[in-house]
């Protein structure tokens, strides 16, 4: 089943190189979204797969990179809408 999933992590995730082991994640699951910082600190990341491999993904963004230190990761579970064709970061 092809899901949706906006997730906003928040913690020292910016400055850490977390959007792009966001995105090599990402592209070795075989997801296809954006991640970027937002002015809020968080960092958001939006992908489109099947449900199992976007858990997967999930699991892997609450844990980060190694200097990261994620606090929180909320999730928001949605419809495909089919529009990317990749992942890429976002500035």
């Amino acid at each position: 089943m092809e899901v949706r999933a906006e997730i906003s992590v928040n913690g020292l995730v910016q400055g850490v190189g977390f959007r792009y082991f966001v995105m090599r994640e990402a592209q070795k699951l075989g997801l296809n979204g954006f991640v970027k910082n937002l002015y809020t600190g968080e960092v958001l990341t939006v992908v489109e797969g099947e449900k199992a491999v976007v858990e997967e993904m999930v699991k892997k963004l609450k844990v980060g990179p190694m200097h990261a230190a994620v606090k929180s990761c909320k999730v928001d579970w949605q419809e495909p809408r089919n529009e990317f064709t990749e992942f890429e970061v976002k500035f």
